[in-house]
């Protein structure tokens, strides 16, 4: 398995090697970009379901792989339109021709501007958000590791846990601290990323219409709009796996405070407060009366919400209805228990100091006595330095005693 494993990272390796230097055919390169959405969907999908973004330590690695290999697609696939452009919109393969064409819908401008569109809500939103957010846990993970650590040996000192236990402590926080360093580094490729496409796109476009007019005599008009409608699909079909792995990022990193599922997670809170399903189905019904605003629209999904209230509240009373249930049958079970004639024994102190009537003055704050707060002292020191706790010491006075005799009782046993 791992002879397995490290053939396939050196044929990605040799794999994208190749791409960048020699040109690749058309269908492979169709089934290449498809391949690469499909990787791209996939971390997606997992980060979507993992509980603990640890669960995922590899992502920051697939992530710099799946950049990799959508850069290398990138030069290949502009290779093709430079160089088969004039050939048609197919040069470059079917998916980047259906891609272009379903943007552009027979305007080369609405194209443009759409792929813009996209590369600002892409870098602006997604990718400027997760990596602030990588980069903000990647300081805190860092700088709270000196304390996890002590409060890892503190525990382990109290006898708390136990050496095995503290190993695997530190390996988990030395695992996060390593997982979102990497991926706050991981987070700067998906940013130069983006920057990338945008340039490889205005590359092709005028670099392939100066290639059309002056190298094969092609028309300005079908020069530009054959190039064009190739440089957009091949930026959308790059473009689409990088806006995936954008949001896998954001998913992880914000998905931190939450230990479970996004839908299970989403739907538990939103049952704790059902309220806010009613506030919100009451604004959109006062949307729907204001005169001009779509009417159907917003009564649709008002009447959504008030549904959705309705099921969370019956959800709510069933759940309380239950609990009240357990605990009723808890209380049942608790008074049919025999009692038993050890539950009315007093339990003895671990360790007891009687003293005569003539040492009172010695142990009494009042009169000034000093004796108490010093074996308070001693007890924590002993703890402090050996690590043993003592148990609090309770002094009572004996009558039975001489004025100035003690005894010590360990557990009623002098």
């Amino acid at each position: 398995m791992k002879n397995k494993t490290i053939f396939i990272a050196v044929f990605f390796v040799i794999f994208v090697i190749v791409a960048i230097v020699f040109p690749i055919p058309a269908p492979l390169l169709d089934l290449l970009l498809t391949a690469s959405i499909s990787y791209a969907l996939t971390l997606l999908v997992l980060s979507i379901i993992v509980k603990d973004p640890l669960e995922f330590t590899v992502f920051p690695t697939a992530l710099l792989l799946g950049t990799l290999l959508r850069l290398s697609l990138n030069i290949a696939a502009a290779r093709r339109i430079l160089l088969y452009g004039h050939e048609g919109p197919d040069a470059a393969g079917h998916l980047i021709e259906s891609f272009g064409l379903f943007v552009v819908g027979g305007s080369l401008i609405v194209g443009i501007l759409i792929f813009l569109i996209f590369i600002i809500i892409n870098f602006v939103v997604i990718t400027k958000g997760a990596e602030r957010i990588s980069e903000v846990i990647a300081r805190f993970t860092l700088d709270a590791m000196p304390g996890k650590q002590m409060a890892v040996d503190a525990d382990l000192n109290a006898g708390l846990i136990t050496e095995e236990e503290a190993k695997k402590r530190r390996q988990q926080i030395q695992r996060e601290a390593d997982f979102y360093g990497s991926l706050d580094g991981a987070s700067r490729f998906i940013k130069g990323d983006v920057i990338a496409a945008f340039l490889i796109l205005f590359l092709s476009v005028f670099g392939g219409l100066a290639i059309g007019v002056f190298q094969h005599d092609m028309s300005f008009g079908d020069a530009l709009h054959t190039y064009t409608i190739l440089s957009i699909g091949e930026g959308l079909v790059s473009q689409i796996p990088q806006l995936l792995l954008s949001t896998t990022t954001a998913i992880l990193v914000t998905k931190v405070a939450s230990r479970e599922e996004i839908g299970r997670a989403f739907l538990e809170e939103i049952k704790r407060y059902p309220d806010a399903l009613m506030y919100s189905g009451g604004l959109l019904f006062a949307f729907a009366l204001v005169p001009g605003f779509p009417k159907l629209p917003f009564l649709l999904l008002s009447a959504t919400l008030f549904t959705a209230y309705y099921f969370a509240k019956k959800e709510i009373e069933k759940e309380t209805l239950r609990e009240i249930e357990e605990y009723l049958q808890e209380q049942k079970e608790s008074a049919k228990e025999e009692e038993r004639p050890e539950d009315f024994i007093p339990q003895p102190d671990p360790v007891t100091l009687e003293i005569g009537y003539g040492l009172i003055p010695l142990f009494d704050e009042n009169q000034g006595g000093q004796t108490a707060k010093k074996i308070r002292k001693i007890r924590k020191r002993i703890a402090e330095d050996y690590g043993i706790i003592i148990s609090a010491i309770h002094i009572r006075d004996n009558l039975d005693l001489q004025p100035n005799e003690y005894r010590i009782l360990i557990k009623g046993v002098e």
